[in-house]
Formats: structure tokens, C-alpha cells, sequence
């Protein structure tokens, strides 16, 4: 193996302590004193590896090795240091980390390559803070949307006073976003966050793509009253029709078995919440993801009908945001081949290819270029909790296998 998998562990165990809740867990919100901690340990091993690091109007730490050949379009790499609320210490993490320890490994080889090479943490991908992901690989190609910077966290910090306070000028993005053409190709290392791999006793995967999500956010209204005095056919209960789109979209998710879509409610709210006052608003987020687009398109159209269908039933009004919605994103074949290569190069046989449920930095930069994607296993399948674990042993296969997949497009 040529990279060092000690060191690498010791990467790891530093950074867990970071924004540390309980035994295993993290909370390291984006923007945060605890980020900015962060990014000054994963700085100085970039600086290990001969970069040069610095933190952009965005909030993302880049780490930067000059090739010979500046001229080129750089090789990027990356993930992310935020955490969920009620984190573990591998989402994200592991991305970073790995790649680090690939460009220590180049490093102390003597490799200097013709094309720069670049690492990233890109700022709040997780998007909880400010119910927005992706917030820093969406900036540097400037996707931003109108109104980002007003958005405010359970404390009432706009994500503008958040940059500010993590030393970022939102009057000079422009300067810290890409040029088109600027980026050749971009890979992510991330733990699978599923548990197809531990299942299947595969340690690696080769990533094939990141299914496409909409998230909606769904406001319901009816009419309070009495819970003891209205009868039952006169009720317009915002609840009960917040149950059965909940209920309808699981059964859209399900209509053919074996598929990958997935459809979630993951919060609700009910006003005015009362135990002896009928529901008069419920508002409650939605979430539809597929690899097939002209599936999850069909599937949206069935959800969309049946809000209609239950708001009309219960005498409710309702009203529809559209909070986030991307297509499929297909890893590029080539790089998925040299993935494959050098699994096989350390005894990896039959390496798995499978899809990415959950959305990563890789969606936002696919619309810049080709990239590709590496699953590490993670036991049980378990993410967002504490209780993630992805082996030291299989975090060492994984960087190994980007470090030889670097090589091998820093050659092409």
C-alpha cells in the first residue's frame, strides 16, 4: 500500500474531536467557529502535501498544489467538513481526509505534477443551518439563488452575517468563483451512508451516478373547531390530509418493487396544536429521489395529483414550494474504468457499481464537468448519527484506490 494508513487513522481521530457530542458524534455547523477549527487542522496537512491553502469568499477551504503546467485545468477534489446536528465523523469527512493523505503520498514521492491539483471542503453541503445544501460547490460555478444570503438559522444569523463572521467578503464572490472550462475532472471520495456494501461484505464501490431529489414543502389549510362538537363529515382536519399524501407518496415510492426511489416525509408541523383543536394548517416536507429521471418525473406527477386529490376531498387549500430539485447525475464512464483499475491493482475483484441515494458536492460540480465517485462501507448502513462507522482498514482502501486513480488521470 503506498499510502500510510496510520497517519491516516490519526487525520481521523484529530478531527473527530472537533465539535464532538458524546463518545462518537459531532455538531459542526457551517460557518461556525467549529468549521473554521477544522479547516485549520485539515490546512495544516495540506500543507504536508506542499499546498497552499486558504479559505474563499464562499467559505470553502481549498488546498492548492501547483503543477508545472498552470495553464491546465485543475484536477479537483473534495468533499466536506460540516457535519449534521446529530452527526458521526465520516459523512464528508472521509472525502477530504482521504484525498489529503493521496496528495502526502504524492508528496513524499516526488510526484510533481503537470496539472494542479486541488482539494476542497466545500462550505455547507449538509444544508441544515440554513435549510439550503451545497451552498459552496453551487458558488464557485455561480448557481447561487436569489435570497441565499437571507436565509436565517434557529437563532436568527443570516447565512450573510454567518460568512461575515467567518471572515468571508459576499461583495468580491465573483472572485472566488470558477471560470467555465477551468475544472477537468472532479472526484469525491464518500462512506456509502447505506447498506448495500456491508450487506453485500464489499468494502469499495464504484459510484454510478447520484439520483436526482425534489424536495417540496407543503402547506395545508382547513378550518380549527372544536374536536369534541364538529362532527366527522363536516371536518376540514389539515392533518388528516397531510396523512394521506404522506401515506400516498411511500406508496408511489413502492409501486414496483426493487427500484430505487425512495420518498420521505421527514417534518411536519400543525398549527395551532392543540389536543382538543381541530388541525387548521399543516405544512410538511416532501421528499422524491430516482437515478430514472422519466420515472421520477412520472412519480411527482402522481404526488402533485393526489395533493390536489385529498386537498379537494377535505375541503382544504394548499400551497406548493419547491425547494430543491436536480436531475440524475451520471458518473463519467472513463473514470469510473480507471476506479475499477485500481480496486483490481490492490485485489478488489468484481468491485460493485451502485447508485448514490443522497446528493453530495459531486451534483453541483457535474454541471462543470465529468467526475466520479468512490463508496467506502460503512457498518449497518448507518449516516447522519452517531453511530456512523466506516473501518480504518476500509478508509485505507479507499484513499488507495484515489491516489492510484489520481495517478492515473494526472497521466491522461
Amino acid at each position: 500500500m503506498n499510502i500510510n494508513s496510520s497517519r491516516l487513522e490519526n487525520f481521523f481521530t484529530e478531527m473527530s474531536k472537533i465539535g464532538k457530542i458524546g463518545e462518537t458524534g459531532t455538531n459542526r455547523p457551517a460557518h461556525s467557529p467549529d468549521e473554521k477549527k477544522a479547516f485549520e487542522l485539515a490546512s495544516s496537512w495540506m500543507e504536508q502535501a506542499g499546498m497552499t491553502t486558504k479559505i474563499d469568499n464562499f467559505g470553502n477551504l481549498i488546498g492548492r498544489l501547483q503543477g508545472t503546467n498552470p495553464d491546465l485545468p485543475v484536477l479537483m477534489l473534495g468533499s466536506h467538513l460540516d457535519s449534521q446536528p446529530y452527526g458521526g465523523r465520516y459523512d464528508g469527512v472521509a472525502g477530504v481526509l482521504c484525498a489529503i493523505e493521496a496528495a502526502i503520498t504524492m508528496h513524499e514521492k516526488g510526484i510533481k505534477p503537470e496539472r494542479t491539483l486541488e482539494i476542497i471542503s466545500f462550505a455547507d453541503e449538509e444544508g441544515w443551518r440554513f435549510n439550503k445544501g451545497l451552498f459552496g460547490s453551487r458558488g464557485i460555478l455561480g448557481k447561487l439563488e436569489e435570497g441565499e444570503l437571507q436565509r436565517a438559522d434557529a437563532n436568527g444569523i443570516t447565512r450573510e452575517q454567518a460568512l461575515k463572521d467567518f471572515g468571508c467578503d459576499i461583495t468580491k464572490f465573483k472572485e472566488s468563483e470558477y471560470k467555465e472550462g477551468s475544472i477537468y475532472c472532479y472526484l469525491e471520495l464518500h462512506i456509502e451512508q447505506g447498506p448495500v456494501l456491508d450487506i453485500s461484505k464489499k468494502p469499495i464501490a464504484v459510484v454510478s451516478g447520484i439520483s436526482g431529489p425534489i424536495w417540496l414543502t407543503v402547506k395545508l389549510k382547513g378550518m380549527a373547531g372544536h374536536t369534541g362538537s364538529v362532527p366527522m363529515p363536516m371536518r376540514k382536519d389539515a392533518l388528516v390530509g397531510a396523512a394521506e399524501i404522506i401515506v400516498a407518496l411511500n406508496e408511489i415510492a413502492n409501486q414496483v418493487p426493487g427500484n430505487p426511489t425512495v420518498g420521505t416525509c421527514g417534518t411536519i408541523k400543525v398549527f395551532p396544536a392543540s389536543r382538543n383543536i381541530i388541525p387548521e394548517e399543516c405544512e410538511f416536507t416532501l421528499d422524491l429521489r430516482d437515478i430514472d429521471l422519466e420515472r421520477r418525473n412520472r412519480y411527482e406527477k402522481q404526488l402533485l395529483d393526489k395533493i390536489e386529490e385529498v386537498s379537494k376531498k377535505h375541503g382544504l387549500t394548499y400551497e406548493i414550494s419547491e425547494d430543491w430539485k436536480s436531475d440524475p447525475r451520471y458518473c463519467a464512464d472513463w473514470i469510473k474504468n480507471i476506479i475499477r483499475n485500481n480496486c483490481e491493482k490492490i485485489g478488489l475483484q468484481e468491485t460493485p457499481e451502485i447508485m448514490s441515494g443522497p446528493f453530495h458536492d459531486a451534483m453541483a460540480i457535474s454541471y462543470a464537468c465529468d467526475y466520479g465517485m468512490i463508496f467506502v462501507r460503512c457498518k449497518d448502513g448507518i449516516s447522519h448519527n452517531p453511530l456512523e462507522y466506516s473501518s480504518p482498514e476500509d478508509l485505507a482502501l479507499g484513499s488507495e484506490i484515489l491516489y492510484g486513480t489520481i495517478l492515473d488521470i494526472l497521466k491522461g
